[in-house]
């Protein structure tokens, strides 16, 4: 090999280092992985979601000693689960404001319902037959439960979407997002003030 194709060889071999490096720099796959992150995030969120709802028809049916008067609200908190796994949000969708508002509103409101229908069997002695039920009462353990599951869930993917978020808008990762066309994503936040809190039924059954 010629000094000049030698040379030649080697410029070649530093430009390609040096593009390799500027766009790792720049963020090209440091920002498409982040993003990948959060969508597995999300993924947790609406699985977390989806075992709520799996709960939510035993919990009807063992709970069919309630006053008759009352079966409303019984009847809401099925409405609003119906209403919540009726809307779902692909990875895609994660950058759509609106997607993401209405996704959260009907969550919140199957939040609400749970909350009122454990409020509704605060009163005891209005329901000692339902009150000595087992298995209402590990159907009210694993609810709870699967609230605190979702708000973990929930604080994660706000954690990962921050991080998209933070390298999109600042230089340099923002030219890679850029390039790739990556837009900031939507975190997830209550529609209602303390939504995002899980509610207890501790002491209510």
């Amino acid at each position: 090999m010629t000094a000049s194709r030698r040379a030649g060889t080697i410029a070649r071999f530093v430009f390609v280092a040096l593009a390799a490096f500027s766009l790792a720099a720049c963020g090209f796959n440091s920002v498409p992985t982040a993003q990948e992150a959060a969508k597995a995030r999300w993924a947790d969120v609406q699985a977390a979601f989806q075992e709520r709802a799996n709960l939510i028809p035993n919990l009807a049916a063992v709970a069919k000693g309630a006053a008759e008067q009352e079966k409303g609200i019984l009847t809401g908190v099925v409405e609003a689960r119906a209403r919540a796994t009726s809307i779902q949000l692909s990875a895609d969708d994660l950058t759509d404001p609106a997607r993401m508002a209405q996704f959260q509103a009907a969550q919140s409101q199957l939040s609400t319902s749970l909350a009122g229908f454990g409020r509704l069997l605060a009163n005891v002695e209005a329901y000692p037959a339902l009150k000595s039920i087992t298995n209402y009462q590990m159907l009210q353990s694993q609810l709870e439960g699967q609230e605190n599951r979702i708000r973990v869930a929930i604080r994660d993917y706000n954690a990962a979407v921050q991080d998209v978020n933070t390298r999109v808008r600042t230089f340099p990762e923002m030219i890679g997002a850029s390039l790739r066309g990556i837009k900031p994503m939507v975190p997830y936040q209550a529609v209602t003030p303390g939504a995002e809190v899980a509610p207890s039924l501790e002491g209510k059954i």
